[in-house]
């Protein structure tokens, strides 16, 4: 069976845990690119107060150049996620650059280090807004930073295509006004839970659904997908909260006793560990299922005195997938590994030639019509827009859910040569959006 090269495993699950974090070794990685293209974009409009209107406002944007910015993490603890992040972004904006540019303009990238923190990340959002006057925002990073200027950069209408996080506050089925202009491309946890659902309704006919989750924005944020999902579809939950680093002994023998059709555990990486062990220490035998952060070997590896049993059946989800339908790296991962040699096997620069893909994917919509905020956002809404990697986001009718679209994985164990056992994540349904799994 085709293994599928997983990427992006662990990317919510990293930014997400540093919100809480206090990076205190902030190495030496050199020039990290702060005063990139800061200099005078020219007369780009008036940034003044601009209510509820962004029809004809554009900021960012000459008759050779647009501006874009973020404030990725270059250095500390999270420089190995913000470097390979920008620099596939980078190297995105140089091969379109190199063909000629947008209608004549080439893209250039500003970028600050906000070191993964929140205060600081509004400090140098609200220079790239307001100083540097920047069209948009492309790789909007990291739980802190997201969380702490969401209201600011909703209050003005600016474009921010991608966001390197998963944070509930970012879904919006329903966006109007300036909440218009954001748009999420990764699984945001809501949308995530909203797939289990319907997976575990298409795959295990399940009527009544168990679900532990953590107490924390991602346990509740893909909570709130679950329930909002199993609403639609009629399907009874039995809930239970555990919170991180806790033992949910209880918990999953409450499951069991509730003779559920299937069990989700929403949770990130550790407390879902955590919760797989005490699901098979009470005795499950329903399919488990579990979000794309603790779809990496490694987490497997933590569960190799209870897997080889083969007690249940253990699935995740996943969101990218570089494969063509035989088993070859598709045109997407081609062309990515192509312009980014450096960085070829690197989920995180995988993420950040995402986003760019989808920001540009915008800019040329627009064609030769005047770049306005209002005409890119329109064109974003215009049509779906395909992952280069797999899958699909439709931000049609105001839609700010990020993707939807998503394989499931299932966990095998084998033996080795020398009789050890080899975990992996097998390749068991294909990227289907939410639509055709419920389809099936």
């Amino acid at each position: 069976m085709k293994k599928l090269f997983m990427i992006l495993m662990a990317f919510t699950l990293v930014l997400g845990l540093a919100a809480c974090q206090d990076p205190d070794d902030n190495g030496d990685n050199g020039d990290n690119g702060n005063d990139v293209g800061n200099g005078d974009n020219g007369d780009n409009g008036d940034n003044g107060d601009n209510g509820d209107d962004v029809d004809d406002f554009v900021q960012g944007v000459t008759d050779t150049t647009i501006y874009v910015g973020n404030t990725a993490a270059t250095s500390g603890n999270f420089a190995p996620v913000g470097v390979p992040f920008n620099a596939a972004i980078q190297g995105y904006f140089d091969m379109i650059n190199d063909e000629g540019g947008i209608n004549g303009r080439e893209i250039e990238f500003i970028h600050y280090d906000d070191e993964f923190d929140g205060s600081t990340g509004l400090t140098y959002t609200e220079r790239l807004v307001e100083e540097d006057e920047v069209f948009a925002l492309v790789g909007h990073f990291g739980t802190p930073t997201v969380g702490a200027t969401r209201d600011y950069l909703n209050s003005i209408g600016i474009p921010r295509v991608y966001y390197a996080t998963g944070i509930s506050a970012l879904y919006n089925p329903e966006a109007e006004g300036f909440e218009r202009s954001s748009f999420p491309v990764q699984p945001i946890y809501d949308a995530e839970g909203e797939v289990f659902v319907a997976r575990a309704v298409s795959e295990f006919d399940a009527e009544t659904i168990g679900v532990i989750y953590t107490n924390a924005d991602d346990g509740e944020g893909m909570l709130n997908g679950i329930e909002r999902r199993a609403d639609m579809l009629d399907v009874e939950l039995k809930t239970y909260s555990m919170s991180p680093g806790e033992t949910p002994s209880s918990q999953a023998l409450n499951i069991v006793n509730d003779d559920v059709d299937a069990v989700i555990i929403a949770a990130n990486q550790d407390p879902f560990v955590a919760a797989a062990k005490a699901l098979y220490e009470a005795g499950n035998e329903k399919p488990v299922l579990t979000s794309y952060v603790s779809a990496e070997a490694g987490v497997l590896q933590q569960l190799a005195d209870e897997l080889p049993d083969e007690q249940f059946d253990l699935y995740a989800s996943a969101w990218v997938d570089i494969f063509d339908e035989d088993g070859d790296f598709n045109e997407g991962y081609q062309l990515f590994a192509s312009q980014v040699p450096d960085y070829a096997d690197n989920a995180f620069a995988m993420a950040g030639w995402i986003a760019a893909h989808f920001f540009v994917t915008g800019l040329e919509r627009v064609g030769e019509d005047e770049l306005t905020w209002e005409r890119y956002i329109d064109a974003m809404e215009e049509a779906p827009i395909e992952n280069p990697m797999g899958g699909i986001v439709d931000y049609a009718d105001g839609s700010r859910v990020g993707t939807r679209a998503m394989a499931l994985l299932k966990a095998s164990v084998t033996e080795d040569e020398d009789g050890d056992y080899v975990f992996a994540w097998d390749n068991h349904l294909p990227i289907q959006d939410i639509n055709a799994i419920l389809s099936e």
